[in-house]
């Protein structure tokens, strides 16, 4: 993260959306679009947080629900519900979000590092806190989270 702090001497464009009562930021060079959450296919044996797929413009594109993967209270799909589509790794897949605020640009000095939990939690795929005035925005590195090794299932299910 220290690198990220030291080397980012532009600012940074970031996407930002809500799960549960905390705001996260993803790069917006990342984002295809977004859409309403509409109904996915379901694909057998593959983990919780993996809703499914759908059918877009032609492509299949794998739905991961990040309240589930993030562990974050209770799913409930609403009018405010969301699915982000990424372009990840050369691959397209979709992210379920409680919503979307606001696309905002982060100056360097208003980046922080982010804490140390120890091994207890995973912050591997948190890259720092971002601040604007009272707002805390957690910043994921999107691309490392959906290539991690957990993930590899989005492989053989978009395949």
């Amino acid at each position: 993260m220290e690198q990220l702090i030291r080397d980012d001497v532009v600012n940074r464009e970031l996407l930002v959306f809500a799960l549960g009562k905390e705001e996260y930021g993803i790069d917006i060079l990342k984002v295809q679009e977004i859409r309403g959450y509409d109904a996915v296919t379901s694909i057998a044996n593959s983990p919780a947080f993996i809703k499914g797929v759908i059918n877009l413009r032609g492509n299949i594109v794998p739905i991961v629900d990040l309240r589930i993967k993030f562990n974050i209270g209770n799913v409930t799909y609403d009018q405010f519900t969301v699915v982000i589509i990424l372009n990840v790794a050369q691959r397209t897949l979709g992210i379920v979000v409680d919503g979307v605020s606001d696309v905002m640009t982060l100056a360097p000095d208003q980046l922080r590092s982010a804490p140390e939990f120890g091994a207890a939690l995973d912050t591997t795929y948190i890259t720092g806190l971002g601040t604007i005035d009272d707002r805390m925005i957690i910043l994921v590195d999107i691309e490392k989270l959906m290539t991690s090794a957990d993930m590899a299932l989005i492989e053989s299910v978009a395949a």
